[in-house]
């Protein structure tokens, strides 16, 4: 069992699907039933999954794991995530403003002043749109949008990416202080 150096979540395994060991899986693919094309898929703990069959449902793919015969060993594998490492995704097929959600984390996050704001650390979707997760030093993990009002331009050749601030939601909009009450300056009259 070998561990991924760069792990990559290609798919989720759901519920067991009918009586063969079949699963159902959440796959992050562009092309979902293009799953198996990546070379075997392992766990973090370092399991290695390949695929037999693979076909495509309504929102998932139903894949067969060779070993896996049986609904209670499909059931087994409930909720776990499988990777393939970084390496085994290919640039080639990538345009010139492509990249995978990987190649993002480490990158430095600053405004066009130079201003770091710190590093991608992770990129996650909630359901309402893509956010990254940026963590600087003695500072508490921060979740910015990624859009392209938040995400101006990404740069993996210098390991950063430029950020407008405000449409991050990490500086306010001195327009959004009208009508607040000031801070009161710290001076006494008297």
């Amino acid at each position: 069992m070998t561990k991924l150096e760069n792990p990559v979540l290609m798919a989720t395994i759901g519920g067991a699907q009918g009586l063969r060991g079949e699963v159902r899986a959440r796959a992050y693919t562009s092309d979902p039933s293009a799953l198996g094309d990546y070379g075997n898929l392992q766990t973090l703990d370092g399991r290695s999954f390949e695929i037999l069959e693979i076909r495509q449902a309504k929102n998932v793919v139903i894949v067969r794991f060779r070993g896996i015969n049986d609904r209670e060993a499909a059931e087994a594998l409930n909720g776990l995530e499988l990777y393939v490492d970084r390496d085994n995704l290919p640039d080639d097929e990538l345009d010139e403003d492509e990249f995978f959600y990987a190649d993002l984390e480490g990158l430095e996050a600053v405004d066009d002043t130079g201003t770091g704001y710190g590093v991608v650390s992770g990129v996650y979707d909630f359901g309402a749109g893509d956010l990254l997760e940026l963590k600087g030093p003695g500072k508490r993990p921060v979740l910015i949008p990624f859009s392209e009002a938040a995400v101006l331009e990404i740069d993996l050749e210098r390991g950063k990416i430029l950020i407008d601030p405000r449409a991050a939601g990490l500086i306010e909009d001195p327009k959004d202080q009208i009508g607040k009450a000031q801070k009161p300056s710290g001076k006494s009259k008297g």
